[in-house]
């Protein structure tokens, strides 16, 4: 069943997101403004080297007040390539150099809410060219793709988008 959209306006506006109302009709009849954000996609980085290890930064995010385990990622820019910001974001969270990247998926985390996507890509090894220059980690470690599942049981991968492109990774090979 389609809902109708009859348009949207802006409540909020930044350069990080877009708080809107849509005034909506359901297929019922029932008519209301319902609340959506928008925001600019977002890509990531699973680099993986030769011994079944990931690269991932241990950070806190402030907004839920816990700490986890992330692929490095970011906003992809206006006009960029989402594979370039990934490999970017990587360069600048970690201080290492991606491999040959590739498109693994793409991750709507909340489709009900906003309109964001996590474009995630996995790189073959990478090199370390020096000390990152966006910190945001406490920690950057290659962790074990094989612990993912038990990291993610304890809570240790509070990221939907990080999940995801991990647990892809280790179902798919």
């Amino acid at each position: 069943m389609r809902w109708t959209v009859y348009g949207e306006r802006s409540v909020y506006d930044s350069p990080w997101m877009d708080v809107r109302l849509a005034d909506v009709e359901l297929p019922d009849g029932r008519r209301f403004d319902h609340h959506l954000v928008r925001v600019r996609p977002a890509a990531g980085v699973a680099a993986v080297d030769g011994e079944g290890r990931v690269l991932l930064i241990w950070r806190h995010r402030f907004i839920t007040d816990q700490w986890g385990w992330e692929i490095p990622g970011g906003r992809v820019e206006p006009g960029e390539d989402p594979g370039e910001a990934a490999a970017r974001e990587l360069v600048e969270e970690t201080g290492y150099r991606a491999g040959t990247v590739r498109h693994l998926l793409d991750v709507r985390p909340s489709p009900g809410v906003h309109d964001g996507v996590y474009h995630i890509y996995r790189a073959d090894g990478a090199e370390r060219v020096g000390a990152p220059t966006d910190v945001e980690a406490e920690r950057i470690e290659w962790v074990p793709l094989a612990s993912v599942p038990a990291r993610a049981a304890r809570g240790e991968i509070g990221s939907a988008s990080t999940l995801a492109g991990l647990l892809y990774l280790v179902t798919a090979g």
